[in-house]
């Protein structure tokens, strides 16, 4: 089995840590307001960081998003499945992480999770 591409958007987007996950930073406007957006599964990579966000839409979404949102420091305030065509918002957030939601019941990236969400050789 071969990996797909990376979308355009998110190629050159920086990468962080968030819980555990290495996933890239939605630092511009377009990959901000598509996030993983008509992307099939295998394309939205592990996910995506969204710095400075509160609520996200999954209107244009093709697979159901586990959506974890944090706070200032980076602790998970919320956690919630979402599927296409919703909107979800926690006021108490400052950033927001999109996994593609897993369909078998594993931890969404787990090749990428570093157990106990400890963040290894440096990180954001």
């Amino acid at each position: 089995m071969t990996l797909a591409p990376i979308p355009r958007r998110l190629r050159s987007l920086p990468t962080v840590w968030a819980l555990g996950f290495a996933v890239p930073a939605a630092t511009r406007f377009r990959s901000r307001l598509l996030g993983l957006a008509l992307l099939s599964r295998d394309r939205a990579g592990p996910g995506l960081l969204i710095p400075r966000c509160r609520s996200v839409h999954t209107f244009g979404m093709r697979f159901p998003l586990d959506v974890i949102f944090l706070d200032a420091g980076g602790r998970e305030v919320r956690r919630t499945r979402v599927v296409p065509c919703r909107l979800v918002r926690e006021r108490r957030a400052h950033a927001t992480l999109e996994l593609p939601a897993a369909e078998d019941g594993q931890v969404p990236g787990a090749s990428n999770r570093i157990p106990g969400g400890a963040v290894a050789g440096g990180g954001v």
